[in-house]
């Protein structure tokens, strides 16, 4: 036992001594390995680390000066509000606006407060919140409507007239009348008719087109009053029509028909689209008429130049020559000196028979129905008038149809849309025979101002019941041929226009020269 106690310790030594130099090899590898990785990974880590913070730190200063400078711009853009500006009146204008709003007082008490049939134009005198008068017209039934729409808005409010004048300037003369324009019309109905199916209500909608339609104050006034109207309960076509000659009668028949049906929207966008027509067909006519009016001009400008400053020259010339001067050239000469000695009296003639020519067919009926007639005679012209006004009235009678509208309210929409006194002639004797009990298409048939395939088309519509759809037809047949003859009658117009200039053009200058070789053949 002794024994094997003293051989246990060389035993371990033996172990050691083997262990010791793994040990130290284990050692060296394990630091080796930690000084390369400290080497290779450790100091590039740390290196791209300290190179990312300073590029962390460099984009976000770069970019806190980034925003910045862009908010700097945004200020600098920004629409600046507007400085209020302190409107100050005087001591004799205010009292006298005072005694004005006691007048209003007592007015909306009798008088003022009493409704007519048909809207008028009220011209009024508020004050705003600024303190600035203000003077606007609006469309309505009574004093008492315009002054609480006025107060509603926020004014303080002076005075509310009308007149036959007022009406007169406002609203029935065609240089200050509030009509809107078809290009309006369409983007109005058409957005409208978006908003409400988008959800909105109909007095919404018609908020957001009042901002969104901005820069006429009569038509801003007319939205703000629909908008009123509405609020106080009264139906859309009734608000419409208190609008006076704003909206056009047809659109205020179908919206009151819709309102009955309960199909605004579908009407709306008929009446868009209706629109979107019209306006193309009209559209089509001042194209075709363009072209011929500014070559007409440019061969009147260019006679007028040679007549006041060519021929007279060569007139000096043939009279220090003695040269005799006969004929055409004579009627030339004479010519231009009428235009050079009275050309002031000539211009005031000419603009005098065109006023009086547009005042007679303006307000007299007999001169009107006459040039008509006259126009609807001519070749290729009656063409473009008869099938333009059976477009209109076709597409519009079917648009009635289609929305319910009576018969009798149809053809009197009708007459009042056509501004041709033939086709207004028939419209009326068409309601006629209906109040008699005949069929529409009587007042149609044997007319010169009517197509014998519209007559036959009128009569197939009514035999099948189906009239809406015979006249949309009817409307789109001759939509057609309207649109033929007038691109056919531009490329008719050019070569007549350009011949005709080049004619007069030539006579003249052939009328001056010849002399010159009568005068040459002496010398020689």
């Amino acid at each position: 036992m002794q024994e094997t106690l003293n051989e246990t310790p060389k035993s371990n030594n033996v172990l050691d001594i083997i262990k010791t130099p793994f040990i130290v090899l284990y050692n060296i590898f394990a630091y080796a390995g930690v000084g390369i990785k400290a080497t290779f990974f450790d100091l590039w880590v740390n290196l791209y680390n300290g190179a990312s913070y300073q590029v962390d730190k460099t984009y976000r200063h770069t970019k806190q000066q980034f925003m910045e400078e862009e908010d700097k711009i945004y200020e600098m853009t920004k629409k600046k509000p507007k400085k209020e500006k302190v409107y100050k009146y005087s001591a004799k204008t205010l009292a006298k606006l005072e005694q004005e709003k006691k007048e209003l007082m007592l007015d909306l008490q009798n008088a003022g407060a009493t409704r007519s049939k048909v809207p008028h134009v009220y011209l009024y005198k508020v004050r705003d919140a600024s303190g600035r008068i203000i003077t606007g017209t609006m469309n309505g039934l009574s004093k008492l409507d315009i002054n609480s729409y006025l107060i509603n808005e926020g004014y303080d409010i002076y005075s509310i007239k009308t007149s036959p004048f007022i009406d007169f300037v406002y609203k029935d003369s065609s240089f200050m009348g509030k009509k809107m324009s078809t290009k309006d019309l369409i983007f109005w109905l058409t957005q409208l008719s978006t908003y409400i199916k988008a959800g909105l209500t109909l007095n919404e909608s018609i908020k957001i087109l009042t901002s969104q339609m901005k820069g006429n104050k009569a038509r801003t006034t007319a939205f703000k009053a629909i908008s009123y109207e509405l609020t106080l309960g009264e139906s859309f076509s009734s608000a419409l029509e208190k609008q006076g000659t704003m909206f056009p009668a047809l659109l205020i028949n179908m919206i009151k028909a819709a309102e009955a049906s309960g199909t605004l929207v579908e009407t709306l966008d008929d009446m868009s689209n209706y629109y979107t027509e019209i306006n193309e067909t009209r559209r089509q006519m001042v194209s075709a008429m363009t072209y011929p009016t500014i070559i007409s001009i440019f061969a009147i400008g260019v006679v007028i130049f040679i007549l006041s400053y060519i021929v007279p020259q060569f007139t000096d010339i043939y009279a220090q020559n003695g040269t005799e001067i006969t004929g055409i050239t004579k009627i030339v000469v004479d010519a231009s000196a009428f235009l050079k000695n009275n050309y002031m009296v000539l211009i005031g003639v000419i603009l005098s028979i065109i006023v009086t020519i547009i005042v007679l067919y303006k307000t007299v009926k007999a001169f009107k129905t006459t040039i008509q007639i006259f126009l609807m005679h001519i070749p290729v012209i009656k063409n473009v008038i008869i099938y333009n006004e059976l477009t209109i009235f076709s597409k519009t009678f079917a648009s009635l149809l289609r929305n319910n509208v009576f018969i009798t309210d149809s053809m009197d929409i009708l007459s009042r849309i056509t501004n041709n006194e033939v086709y207004r002639a028939i419209l009326y004797r068409t309601i006629n025979n209906i109040i008699k009990g005949e069929k529409i298409s009587e007042a149609f048939k044997d007319h010169w101002a009517i197509p014998d395939v519209a007559y036959y088309m009128i009569v197939t519509g009514e035999s099948t019941g189906d009239l809406a759809n015979m006249m949309q037809k009817v409307s789109e047949y001759y939509q057609l041929l309207h649109k033929n003859i007038i691109n056919n009658l531009k490329s008719f117009i050019e070569p007549i226009m350009i011949s005709f200039l080049a004619i007069i053009v030539g006579v003249i200058i052939i009328a001056v020269i010849v002399p010159m070789f009568d005068m040459y053949g002496q010398i020689s």
